[in-house]
């Protein structure tokens, strides 16, 4: 019965509205700093360019797009991905309805190609792509090769992100994820573009790859560095 409820869409949609609302406060009673401070204008001859995050670190996540930015969010399918598009499509993002997958049998079933396809026009058309680096269901922190091949295809470079909060929850989950709570101090930080040439061999991919992956444990850090914090 548990099941049944947690797959109705009325219900699933309602969680998504509370959530949007929780995370609405946490932003509103949070003090916020950007490192570096100019980030965003370093930012602009850039764009369009894909937004990368790690899964778990993802809630706070559209609190970092400015007004103005056209950002476009892969979200998978299943019932915790209903949440969080809800939440984030009420928070100013629009949706790309997909995943990857460690296993290629299940890419087709995620939608993963398609979602692949949907991002490069996303881009091509001056939008800003977000998506998770490392591919559900872990190991965590590992940055796949989607994301790398969508910068390769595309043309446009990849930017770290992370947004972090002083006070959080921590779940034993496979991502390592955080709830973020009111009422403390917050923080997001932004590394450096990471570009990948369309002619890039296996080799290249790698190091790229390696790249996004220490960009983000650099930016994550260094976020909650900034809120007086650690994250395991």
């Amino acid at each position: 019965m548990l099941k049944k409820l947690g797959r109705n869409p009325a219900l699933l949609k309602a969680a998504g509205l509370l959530l949007a609302a929780y995370l609405r406060l946490v932003r509103k009673t949070n003090s916020m700093v950007i490192d570096p401070p100019d980030a965003y204008e370093r930012l602009q001859p850039h764009r369009p360019f894909i937004c990368a995050m790690w899964h778990g670190q993802h809630f706070m996540m559209p609190f970092t797009r400015p007004d103005d930015w056209d950002v476009h969010v892969m979200i998978s399918r299943s019932a915790d991905g209903e949440i969080n598009a809800t939440a984030a499509e009420k928070l100013g993002l629009k949706l790309i309805r997909a995943s990857g997958s460690q296993k290629s049998y299940q890419i087709t079933k995620r939608g993963g190609m398609r979602g692949f396809i949907e991002g490069l026009r996303v881009l091509k058309e001056g939008g800003i792509m977000a998506l998770t680096a490392d591919v559900p269901k872990g190991p965590a922190r590992v940055a796949g090769q989607g994301i790398v091949q969508m910068a390769r295809y595309s043309g446009r470079p990849i930017v770290p992100f992370a947004i972090a909060t002083s006070r959080f929850i921590s779940f034993n989950s496979w991502d390592k994820a955080s709830l973020n709570l009111p009422f403390g101090r917050a923080a997001i930080a932004i590394g450096e573009p990471i570009y990948v040439a369309n002619d890039a061999d296996d080799e290249a991919l790698e190091v790229a790859r390696l790249a996004v992956e220490a960009g983000l444990n650099e930016v994550t850090a260094r976020a909650y560095a900034l809120t007086g914090k650690r994250h395991g």
